[in-house]
């Protein structure tokens, strides 16, 4: 009998489902777009939203027969179409200003309305958006995490990488393999991660080495700006400890588990 079977099991509660998003297209991807040296410009490190950035504009790519760069406001409303939105327990974002827009913008509440006890996620035309303040109300917690931002550049403030040094892709990739390992100390099983290209795309290449060309390409290629790409996350090497909360033993009291021909007579 073959028993090399072409699907897998696993048990459920060493599972996480990971709903991973590009940030929406920012001020430095239109200059990057066709000057890559442009990224390096100072005013681009905390680059905001453009205005096709919030809109609910889809571009639709001819040469590639597919729909690319759902922007925020047209994301926000498919995750709430197909269900997702309720299902969110975290959303963690990169700590810049184009990623936290990005989050905001999909997985906040509505517009902030004064006198409501829930604080904003967002003020008002924050990162001179134009943009209406964003409500926490109804919304999954969010939180920051310095471990999933952009590859670093030089800069005498960072502290956590070498100042005179620009980080590698093999370090990249590496910081972005340990950020997803930190995700199974999270107790929330339906996370939302927004980040961005570089860390996005080099990690995933790492995960997906092993698999097959057609689930590799699924994985790992290139994010469009404001895509959302949702990933089944296995701990296979035991990096959590969560019981499963749907198991259940069967049988009875261990004093009450007689032999099938004694439990006949009863």
């Amino acid at each position: 009998m073959d028993t090399s079977a072409g699907t897998a099991m696993y048990p459920l509660h060493r599972c996480k489902t990971i709903h991973l998003v590009r940030h929406a297209q920012g001020v430095h991807n239109v200059e990057g777009e066709t000057d890559h040296s442009a990224y390096m410009k100072p005013e681009f490190f905390d680059a905001q939203l453009t205005p096709l950035g919030w809109s609910q504009v889809i571009m639709y790519n001819f040469a590639l027969d597919e729909f690319m760069g759902l922007q925020v406001d047209c994301l926000r409303e498919h995750v709430k179409r197909c269900g997702l939105a309720e299902k969110v327990e975290l959303v963690i974002c990169s700590p810049l200003m184009r990623i936290m827009q990005t989050a905001v913008g999909v997985f906040g509440g509505e517009n902030y309305t004064d006198g409501v006890s829930a604080p904003p996620l967002m003020v008002e035309n924050a990162g001179n958006s134009g943009r209406s303040a964003i409500s926490s109300l109804g919304s999954p917690p969010f939180l920051a995490v310095e471990t999933c931002r952009e590859r670093l550049i030089e800069s005498d403030e960072d502290t956590l990488w070498l100042p005179d040094v620009r980080e590698t892709y093999e370090s990249l990739a590496g910081r972005g393999m340990k950020f997803i390992d930190w995700l199974w100390t999270r107790e929330e099983k339906e996370i939302v991660v927004v980040s961005h290209s570089g860390l996005l795309w080099h990690t995933l290449r790492l995960y997906s080495k092993e698999c097959h060309p057609t689930v590799r390409h699924e994985v790992s290629k290139y994010f469009a700006n404001c895509e959302l790409r949702s990933l089944v996350l296995v701990d296979r090497s035991m990096l959590g400890s969560d019981t499963s909360s749907c198991n259940y033993p069967g049988k009875g009291p261990a004093e009450l588990d007689l032999p099938s021909d004694e439990a006949s007579k009863n």
